[in-house]
């Protein structure tokens, strides 16, 4: 009797158990079936599938990487004064400055305040960083998705229109710092004051240096973040994030 309730019991389990995994097996089939489609970095990705907010984040990651190798290439000896595009003579006010003390032999001061003055560019923008970094994640992108799908430069070009003035102006102090601490404002000094005790100089002048350099050092790093730009939208191997991938691998 006891035997025959044992198997009694066992065969309850047994259908129960059964009946569980059947359950489970009847669950899973009626969840809707999902396929997952991966983008490449070859750029299978539609662009109808991408959204502002992927437009959005992935402009802004290309602007900071753009930021990220301009700093690389100009933060360094020569990065200005080497550089045939980004070489600042004097100020367009001082030309006459400098041709004026060449014509009398005194083209060494002038070679010195030129010297200095691109040697403050090339370490000011080692502090450009943070103060473009946080223009970028503050901007906001009102069509992202047409700044994906526009021009080579056209995220930087927005960006540009929309921060230039006040990039320059938290850029400004750090520029006279650096203006100071290699000596480009003495040299520049020396040059315009022997410049205005000419018997010949009836105009003096007093260009401003510091506006001078941190308007060409700001241009210098838009032109470089556009390059950065071109060469994501252009070369695959650019794309270095998933993001980047996704967006701008779009077809």
């Amino acid at each position: 009797m006891l035997k025959r309730s044992l198997l009694v019991l066992l065969g309850v389990f047994t259908l129960q158990a059964s009946q569980a995994q059947i359950l489970d097996k009847l669950k899973k089939l009626s969840q809707p079936k999902t396929t997952t489609t991966t983008s490449t970095t070859s750029g299978t990705t539609s662009l109808s599938t991408i959204t502002q907010g992927d437009a959005g984040t992935a402009i802004k990651e290309a602007l900071s990487k753009g930021v990220t190798a301009g700093i690389q290439k100009l933060n360094k000896t020569d990065g200005f004064f080497g550089n045939e595009i980004y070489k600042m003579l004097l100020p367009e006010d001082a030309v006459k400055v400098g041709n004026t003390l060449r014509q009398l032999g005194m083209g060494s001061l002038v070679d010195k305040a030129i010297l200095q003055i691109n040697r403050s560019a090339e370490k000011a923008v080692g502090f450009a960083a943070p103060i473009f970094v946080d223009a970028i994640k503050q901007m906001t992108l009102t069509d992202a998705l047409n700044l994906v799908k526009g021009g080579n430069t056209s995220a930087t070009d927005y960006f540009k229109s929309k921060t230039t003035d006040k990039l320059k102006a938290a850029f400004a102090p750090v520029v006279k710092s650096s203006l100071d601490s290699t000596l480009a404002t003495k040299y520049y000094g020396d040059a315009v004051t022997t410049y205005n005790k000419l018997p010949t100089t009836f105009n003096k002048i007093n260009p401003d240096l510091q506006d001078y350099v941190t308007t060409r050092a700001v241009a210098a790093l838009f032109d470089q973040i556009g390059k950065e730009e071109q060469n994501i939208r252009a070369n695959p191997v650019a794309r270095t994030t998933d993001i980047l991938k996704k967006v701008f691998g779009a077809k």
